[in-house]
């Protein structure tokens, strides 16, 4: 299937409401971090995409129409390039609560104390699921906060200038008429009236808030779609 919606929102920007929207406005499948973490045995086309630039984009898309969050978005320009006639849309929020989430979510996913790290060496022993798993995690923390971050997340005003950055490449690598910069606090309209569709009944889904994170991460470990 060709992908018709390329997110190029960083993580905790409102994606997984945007996952969910666009399911409700009819798109098939969207990916979504989730996926990955469901399905830990395409890491390999994004290890390939990551090394070469370029993946078996059918065999990684199959099923799908539409893509969001990690770990799509680093290589939304690779996106573009092969879709060309995809819509990008760019989730955004206010900095100082976008931080605070990342922070409070997946900064901290993994065992934190010396109990949960024992627990965890004892799953990654005796379970392969979880291994693979676990490599899919560690894949998104070199990604995200190794690469892109260069391990200063902490350093609240460089995270900052690599959130004002990455917002300013978008918009300036993307066609205006092909870009939506949308934060989903406002609503259908915006996304509505941007895919030339019909505003739905029901209220816009707002979804993955931070205080469920830590009960929704272990389901997703076991496969369980949330």
């Amino acid at each position: 299937m060709s992908i018709k919606i390329i997110g190029a929102g960083c993580p905790r920007t409102g994606t997984t409401t945007l996952k969910r929207s666009l399911e409700t406005l009819g798109y098939n499948r969207v990916y979504h971090m989730k996926e990955l973490l469901v399905n830990p045995v395409r890491l390999k086309y994004w290890e390939q995409l990551d090394a070469t630039g370029d993946t078996d984009w059918d065999a990684l898309y199959d099923g799908f129409d539409a893509t969001v969050d990690f770990p799509g978005y680093p290589w939304y320009k690779e996106h573009m390039k092969r879709y060309p006639d995809a819509k990008v849309i760019l989730t955004i929020r206010d900095f100082d609560s976008w931080y605070k989430s990342v922070d409070n979510t997946v900064f901290r996913a993994g065992p934190q104390t010396a109990g949960e790290k024992i627990k965890m060496l004892t799953k990654l022993l005796f379970n392969a699921r979880v291994r693979k798993v676990v490599k899919v995690i560690k894949f998104f923390k070199r990604t995200f906060f190794a690469d892109r971050l260069h391990n200063k997340f902490e350093d609240k005003d460089y995270a900052r200038q690599y959130w004002e950055g990455h917002i300013e490449d978008v918009k300036a690598s993307v066609p205006a008429d092909k870009l939506l910069v949308y934060d989903v606090r406002d609503g259908w309209g915006p996304l509505c009236k941007f895919l030339g569709v019909p505003e739905p009944a029901e209220p816009l889904p707002h979804l993955n808030k931070k205080e469920n994170f830590k009960e929704m991460l272990p389901k997703l470990m076991k496969g369980q779609m949330v």
